[in-house]
């Protein structure tokens, strides 16, 4: 396995970059999609919503957790999910600064 060389980056650039995980599969928009709509789920819901399989939802809800941008409460036997507001702040702030950054110039490559 080849080196991702993250540590020649800095600190904000691995943040995005590992905040932009969490939206690079279409399976993880969706379930980011519910979550915002519906201010809480359960992974049964999910499930259902997505039609997709238990294992492959919670590998999913797996990777959104590992980044921050969901937590989520154990009541056995469900786990419900919901958006973590201070880490999808931050994500709209990182992503925002970094589109607003590009500023449209009418000479470039075309």
């Amino acid at each position: 396995m080849g080196l991702t060389k993250t540590e020649i980056f800095t600190d904000q650039q691995n943040r995005i970059a590992d905040l932009a995980k969490a939206f690079a599969h279409p399976a993880r928009v969706a379930i980011l999609q519910l979550l915002v709509a519906r201010k809480a789920c359960v992974c049964g819901d999910l499930v259902d919503e997505l039609e997709l399989a238990q294992a492959t939802v919670s590998q999913h809800l797996k990777e959104l957790k590992r980044i921050g941008i969901i937590h989520g409460e154990i009541n056995p036997p469900r786990v419900c999910y919901c958006i973590n507001p201070i880490v999808w702040e931050e994500a709209r702030k990182a992503f925002g600064i970094l589109l607003d950054s590009f500023e449209t110039s009418p000479a470039c490559c075309n």
